[in-house]
């Protein structure tokens, strides 16, 4: 096996938090090797400024996305659920989801899902024995981006 050859197989650079901008070079035995494609991992809060959150790149590192919504929740028989359908920006399959309905009632339970890109998914279901009706409330969806090891 040549030495060019190990390249292929994964090579790991470690650098120190004091270190903002690291340059990586490839050479051969016989010179530069075309480097086909470079990835680099890391936390997004530890990346410099020119790589994270600047006007091009507003949501990079952001972990915590939220939106609301008015919802009229109809008269839930009881064990009865239904559903809506929320936009959140920037939300990916896998995500965590939470909602919260801002009402006085405490057997509205809500399960929320993020459905498919930018779209979350709320469950309210009756959990009491009894049919009432709710007014219009502010249903608040947040969604955290999960981390990748």
């Amino acid at each position: 096996m040549t030495a060019e050859a190990s390249l292929i197989d994964r090579q790991t650079i470690r650098v120190g938090s004091s270190v903002s901008y690291p340059q990586v070079a490839v050479i051969g035995f016989d010179g530069p090797i075309d480097l086909q494609s470079l990835r680099l991992y890391g936390l997004p809060e530890a990346t410099s400024a020119v790589l994270n959150g600047t006007p091009l790149l507003p949501q990079s590192g952001q972990r915590e996305f939220e939106a609301e919504v008015s919802w009229d929740l109809p008269s839930p028989a009881p064990r009865a659920t239904s559903l809506a359908d929320v936009t959140v920006s920037a939300a990916r399959a896998g995500d965590l989801a939470q909602a919260s309905l801002v009402s006085s009632t405490l057997f509205i339970e809500l399960d929320a899902a993020v459905w498919s890109n930018n779209m979350v998914r709320v469950m309210a279901r009756n959990i009491s024995g009894a049919t009432f009706d709710l007014a219009a409330a502010t249903l608040s969806v947040a969604v955290t981006k999960r981390r990748v090891a």
